[in-house]
């Protein structure tokens, strides 16, 4: 069985527009780190609620707590010490459930994403991505499909929010 590559490894460096930069473990087991996911989360994903008219989005009812036991995995994207961005996922075998991959607003389309993306695309014996988005939510259907990532499925919560779920097969 081939290990996680990033089990064992607490900080990767590297370096963008002149500035040090990190994608570092969480530890969403510490109450200091999960209250700074959740500082930004919140901000986050109020933009995508607004972006798809949805304002009841439960990554906006978590709390500590309940980040703590969501059973994620969790990097971030540090920027001279400062939390700027989260991907949290699930993995199973061969397979990666993301479950969260969100920027603080003041940090928008500076390329974290994609670089937190890649970190986790780059795990030893990883076959498959999952993800899903809300359907309204334009820009992150065109960076999952900038990605190679293809709609699967599609799932109806209610009548104002649909759920499209995409994979990426990985080479």
């Amino acid at each position: 069985m081939i290990e996680d590559l990033y089990d064992n490894i607490e900080i990767i460096t590297i370096f963008g527009k002149g500035d040090k930069v990190s994608i570092h473990k969480i530890n969403i087991t510490s109450c200091k780190e999960a209250g700074e996911v959740l500082k930004i989360q919140i901000p986050a994903y109020r933009v995508e609620a607004k972006i798809i008219g949805y304002s009841d989005l439960p990554p906006l009812r978590e709390t500590v707590d309940s980040l703590q036991k969501s059973g994620e995995t969790f990097f971030g994207f540090y920027e001279k010490d400062e939390l700027c961005g989260v991907i949290s996922y699930k993995k199973e075998n061969d397979v990666i459930d993301i479950h969260r991959l969100f920027v603080h607003p003041n940090h928008f389309r500076k390329g974290i994403a994609q670089k937190l993306l890649n970190c986790i695309q780059q795990q030893a014996g990883i076959t498959v991505l999952k993800v899903s988005t809300g359907s309204k939510n334009a820009p992150a259907i065109a960076f999952y499909g900038k990605n190679g990532f293809e709609k699967v499925n599609e799932m109806s919560v209610n009548s104002d929010l649909t759920l499209p779920f995409f994979e990426k097969a990985l080479t």
